[in-house]
Parts: C-alpha cells; sequence; structure tokens
C-alpha cells in the first residue's frame, strides 16, 4: 500500500460507512430490490477489476449455452453510447465495450446485451431468454438475482485487501455473505493443496457458500486478424506487449517462463488509446496483447502484425461438475416460478 493510500485512509472508513448503510437498507428492505420470475445469476467480486470476470462468463456459456436460451448483459463499461444495446459482431469496442464485443464475437448465436441501468436491460430481455447472466453487477442491489457468483483473485484476496481509496474493496468483506458460490481465480499452477485449504478457511464460508478454485489456462497458439500461429512463433523475436487489464502480471509471469523476450507497455484497465498511442504501436514490428484489448485496437492496427493470447477459466481439482450442478441447480429452481 502506498504513502498516498495510507493518507486517504479517513475517505476510506467514510466510503466504508455509506456503502455499509447502503446494504443495510437494502437487507432490511428498505431500499427496493426488484425480483423476476426467471434466472438471474450474477458474477461479480468486491474488488476493482483484475477478477476474472470475462473468462468466467466465458466458461459459463461454453457450460450452459446447449442447455439453455441464456443472455448476457452488462454496462459496457467505457463504451460512448447510452441505453439499452443489443450487440452485434459488428459493433466496435468504442460503442459497446471491449468485454461485451469479445463475449459476442467468440459466442455469436448468444444474445449480448449492455444497459447502464440493469432493470431496464432484464426488462428488455425478458422475452428473448430464459436465463440472463449478468456480468459485473454484485454492487447493483436494485437487482436480486437468483445465483451470486463472488470472485476473488489468489494474488488480492479479499480479506487481506481495504476499502477504497486506501485498498479496493468497493464495499466491506461482509458484502461476500451474499455470494452463493466464491471462486478463488487465477491460482498459480502448482500450488500446494494445503494452501487451498487454509484460503478457504480464512474465507471463512458461510454454511450456504461453496468455494471453488480456478486457474488461467493459456492457448499455445496467438490468434491474428488473418491467421493464427503457434506460441513458439515469439521465440527468438523480440515483441511488444501491449497490455490494457486491471492486472497484468500473471501473463507477464506466463511469457517470461516461456524465455521469451519482450517490452511491455502497460495502460490502465479499459484503456482507449489515443491516435498519438496508436502511432507509436505502429511503429513496433510485432504487436502481442489480451484479448479484451484487441477488441480495442483490432481496427486501428488491422495492417499490422497484432496477436493476441486467449485465455481460459479452469476449474481446479475436479470440481468442475459440482460447480456446475450448484448454478444449475439454482437455474432449474427459478426456470418455472
Amino acid at each position: 500500500m502506498n504513502l498516498l493510500r495510507k493518507l486517504l485512509f479517513p475517505f476510506a472508513i467514510v466510503y466504508g460507512w455509506v456503502t455499509t448503510m447502503r446494504n443495510y437498507f437494502y437487507d432490511k428492505g428498505w431500499f427496493k430490490s426488484a425480483t423476476y420470475r426467471m434466472p438471474i445469476v450474477c458474477v461479480g467480486n468486491l474488488s476493482v477489476g483484475g477478477t476474472g470476470k470475462s473468462p468466467m462468463v466465458e466458461l459459463l456459456l461454453s457450460i450452459f449455452k446447449e442447455d439453455y436460451n441464456i443472455a448476457t448483459l452488462s454496462r459496457g463499461y467505457k463504451r460512448k453510447t447510452t441505453g439499452f444495446l443489443e450487440v452485434k459482431p459488428t459493433h466496435i469496442a468504442t460503442e459497446v465495450g471491449d468485454e461485451p464485443l469479445q463475449i459476442k464475437q467468440k459466442f455469436p448465436d448468444i444474445i449480448v446485451a449492455v444497459c447502464e441501468d440493469r432493470r431496464t436491460g432484464i426488462e428488455m430481455l425478458q422475452k428473448k431468454a430464459k436465463v440472463i447472466l449478468l456480468d459485473d453487477a454484485f454492487q447493483h442491489r436494485k437487482v436480486s438475482p437468483s445465483f451470486n457468483i463472488l470472485l476473488t483473485p489468489f494474488h488480492n484476496l479479499f480479506y487481506e485487501d481495504f476499502l477504497l481509496p486506501t485498498g479496493n474493496l468497493r464495499e466491506s468483506r461482509k458484502g461476500a455473505d451474499r455470494a452463493d458460490i466464491i471462486v478463488v481465480t487465477k491460482v498459480p499452477e502448482r500450488t500446494p493443496y494445503a494452501k487451498l485449504q487454509e484460503i478457504k478457511f480464512l474465507l471463512k464460508p458461510k454454511s450456504h457458500q461453496k468455494v471453488y478454485f480456478s486457474s488461467i489456462a493459456y492457448s499455445n497458439e496467438i490468434i491474428g486478424h488473418a491467421e493464427n500461429m503457434p506460441l513458439d512463433y515469439l521465440k527468438g523475436k523480440y515483441f511488444t506487449l501491449v497490455t490494457g487489464i486491471a492486472n497484468p502480471k500473471p501473463l507477464v509471469d506466463f511469457l517470461t517462463e516461456h524465455s521469451l523476450k519482450f517490452e511491455h507497455i502497460k495502460y490502465r484497465d479499459h484503456h482507449n488509446f489515443s491516435e498519438t498511442e496508436i502511432q507509436k504501436l505502429k511503429e513496433k514490428e510485432l504487436l502481442l496483447t489480451t484479448e479484451k484489448d484487441f477488441m480495442r485496437l483490432n481496427d486501428s492496427l488491422q495492417k499490422y502484425a497484432l496477436y493476441y493470447l486467449p485465455i481460459k477459466t479452469k476449474i481446479l481439482n475436479e470440481q468442475l461438475p459440482f460447480f456446475e450442478e450448484s448454478i444449475k441447480t439454482a437455474i432449474e429452481a427459478n426456470l418455472f416460478r
């Protein structure tokens, strides 16, 4: 924690009081949460960014898209449009947000929508889908989901964190009590089982909660505008890694472990690239980025050597069937209520 964040501690106390009172009013029913006659599954976190929500949404879609008519809804962070918008593969990131566009291009048959007002978004989707997957809506208390999936990253677990602006928490750690499932994400390979059990103990799950662990599975190929290349294509080359995500460390570590040589240009999460920044990137011989950043860079760098490295979320310790069953049970319970 740097000095500035420590100096902002009084503001964190005020922020914590405000968010705690807000949650108290919702819990008491003084602020109203809307419920719906359909399954609403929420994926979210307590901290700002970098927990792996997009890969988790993609995992859920890959599991359930064949069984249910499912739609995803997010606010479309940093888009320049407003209101409800159904995402098309031909949209650009500034119109719908990088993550919704990424999901739509990967799952073209799935309904993907953005709306800053989740209630309005759900009402617009009710006649089009049987199940709605809310992306990054854990703090959106105006909607009461059927099922809450809370993500917390291995290297920044919420019980070790503090409230904004001193730490990265959007609300008190007690907010975790609303979760039905807690998933510890981005667990490094070869993490001892004893360490996972220690984390589970420190999470202090409630009787109604289940805890799972997941890791990032990187692809063995990189994807470009017109071709896919094996990851080994980068060996012996010096390339530029461009990231605009909350926590690029796992990707940097992965590439370093594969003895690849690169410079790293790092931007803030969801960064919108300026013309000057694009021009500087055009001077680079070979560019590698994340799939989310590719959504924002693709239109400007179509004639350049730009690739991204796909990732997937993998549930660890042979727990995937139990993870699936937990969510399926909740969906089925709310499907025809």
